[in-house]
């Protein structure tokens, strides 16, 4: 992560759907003067803040215009070139998160650098403890998938296989990188004893629990909220209560 020496910025711009929602948890809200499309957590409170264009298109010409003293961005939300562009104007905090380890430093830096320190640490405590309660099951072969046509799953060096990871859930595609595509006869040959489909990116819905148990009839294939696996900041301490009683009720 590249580091701010600023510890109170007053107006922020979020490239990072999560992050946005995480400066709004950690009372900084106030000071969130753009966001992408894609930022829409928390839905009560980001209606007012303008909307700057997508993770991989921003309008560098509205961001200009909001003057921000400080812009959030991700290595993989974002795309290098745009990240580039605005670190020729502004002060870019560029965070890099595959794993929950690197969630937690990101919520600590993003505490220092906006001058709520006792707020981040408050957060990953309460966030520490959600992962202290992993439920003592025994591992499960699991696929986790975040597309059809083409049928992609998640590498071993992803934030969702970090969390599968860390809730005995045995990553089948653990042998690829980042975001591998494959077929449902490959899926097959894996024998997942667990196949998830997630609610994002891609919209799986129930009929497609038919398409994926047709050609692995001995696996158990439940649609989960993407959030839960995906998204990073605050939303791990809600996301986390869910996957302790999630991995529960599947054992």
């Amino acid at each position: 992560m590249n580091h701010i020496n600023n510890p109170s910025p007053s107006r922020i711009i979020s490239l990072v759907p999560s992050l946005t929602e995480l400066l709004f948890d950690l009372g900084l809200g106030y000071r969130v003067v753009g966001r992408t499309r894609f930022c829409i957590h928390p839905a009560e409170k980001v209606g007012d803040v303008p909307i700057i264009g997508g993770t991989k298109n921003p309008r560098i010409d509205k961001i200009r215009e909001l003057r921000p003293d400080l812009i959030i961005a991700n290595k993989e939300e974002n795309r290098p070139e745009d990240v580039m562009e605005l670190e020729k104007d502004f002060k870019v905090m560029v965070t890099e998160i595959s794993t929950i380890e690197e969630a937690l430093f990101a919520i600590h830096d993003i505490g220092w650098a906006c001058g709520v320190q006792e707020q981040a640490k408050e957060m990953i405590h309460n966030i520490q403890q959600q992962m202290d309660g992993v439920p003592d099951e025994e591992p499960l072969s699991a696929a986790y998938f975040i597309w059809r046509d083409p049928w992609m799953s998640v590498g071993r060096d992803t934030y969702i296989h970090s969390v599968m990871d860390h809730w005995k859930l045995e990553n089948v595609y653990a042998d690829e990188l980042r975001y591998p595509k494959t077929t449902l006869y490959e899926l097959s040959l894996k024998k997942p004893r667990l196949i998830l489909l997630s609610s994002e990116p891609y919209p799986f819905k129930e009929k497609n629990i038919k398409e994926v148990g047709d050609a692995c009839p001995g696996s158990n294939i439940v649609l989960v909220n993407g959030e839960w696996f995906s998204w990073y900041g605050s939303r791990m301490l809600h996301a986390f209560r869910h996957l302790n009683i999630f991995r529960r009720a599947i054992s």
